[in-house]
């Protein structure tokens, strides 16, 4: 079994008051959080990749833990996204690998969240960017949870390299106004409402 070798983690954190309106008392917070890791099967087709999902279980948690921390605790977290940039070498497939390990690390963290985890992933050169989408925690129904954030490292991913994403959010865009089913009224028994 390949090592999980970590090169480095960065941090983004956002703290939004306004964007053109009122402006906000308490401001909503975005963060994300990128763990660039050496990709075991870059150069290669490798049939079976699947058990490297839980080489990266500890990875997720330890990342679902440092961006929880950045925003006052999991208590405080509303809405969750992640993704993954795959370096030229490696295939979109090894992205997806990060669905189990960064998914339900961020729904063990937060209490067993009920909604799915959007996700995205692409293969990239270093400086790719990749718009993470977030939704709420308990149902993927709630409109004003509707959100992306915008993502990347300038060294990163090399040819050979990950780059795993989690993103969490404290509530819901600053100045939603769409409508639709609204966080206080959420019944979170199925994920979707």
């Amino acid at each position: 079994m390949p090592d999980v070798i970590l090169r480095k983690t960065v941090l983004c954190y956002e703290e939004i008051f306004h964007e053109g309106g009122p402006i906000a008392q308490i401001p909503l917070l975005r963060c994300a959080i990128l763990g660039i890791i050496k990709n075991p099967f870059a150069g290669r087709y490798e049939e079976d990749i699947q058990f490297f999902m839980n080489d990266l279980k500890p990875l997720g948690l330890e990342m679902a833990k440092k961006l929880a921390s950045q925003l006052g605790g999991a208590s405080n977290i509303e809405g969750y996204g992640k993704g993954a940039i795959v370096g030229e070498a490696g295939e979109v497939e090894h992205g997806a690998l990060w669905h189990v390990p960064g998914g339900y690390a961020m729904r063990e963290l937060l209490g067993d969240a009920k909604a799915i985890v959007p996700s995205t992933k692409k293969v990239g050169g270093q400086g790719t960017r990749l718009d993470v989408p977030i939704t709420h925690i308990n149902a993927a129904y709630v409109r004003g949870h509707f959100d992306s954030m915008e993502v990347g490292c300038s060294d990163a991913p090399r040819s050979d390299e990950l780059v795993l994403v989690l993103v969490m959010t404290t509530g819901a865009r600053i100045h939603n106004r769409v409508g639709g089913l609204a966080a206080k009224d959420i019944l979170g028994k199925d994920g979707l409402r």
